[in-house]
């Protein structure tokens, strides 16, 4: 009986030792293959270029130390922003059509498909629609 004991703890502990094995080739392995999967979108994306980089359709920063709601929405879909910003906080959405509010026009700059929009009011809301061109 003493024998068949110690099979089994020789059996078990084997089997313990077998899988940490198997886990740590199997986590070594994915993030090897994740490095070397960065590697290669490194080597073929290239650097980014003024002709290759793409606009947001939106790009809000705030400006003040807080800037009270702001929202940004997909017109008749998905709310994608509804909260305060903090300052040098920003945000940019790349939507083909999105509905914005700003609770403080003042407060932030945005910027349009590349181009400054004009700097709202200080605490006048202001609400406009923006869509990517094309």
């Amino acid at each position: 009986m003493g024998l068949v004991r110690l099979a089994l703890a020789l059996l078990a502990a084997g089997a313990v030792v077998t899988l940490l094995v198997i886990g740590a080739r199997a986590l070594l392995g994915s993030s090897g293959a994740t490095q070397e999967r960065e590697r290669a979108v490194a080597a073929t994306t290239g650097p980014v270029t003024a002709a290759t980089a793409r606009e947001p359709t939106v790009r809000i920063e705030c400006v003040a130390e807080t800037c009270p709601i702001v929202t940004v929405r997909v017109p008749g879909g998905d709310v994608l922003q509804y909260r305060e910003m903090s300052r040098g906080e920003e945000v940019s959405y790349f939507e083909p059509e999105l509905d914005v509010v700003l609770s403080d026009a003042g407060t932030v700059r945005v910027t349009e498909n590349g181009k400054s929009r004009e700097q709202g009011k200080d605490g006048k809301r202001e609400a406009f629609t923006v869509r990517a061109p094309g």
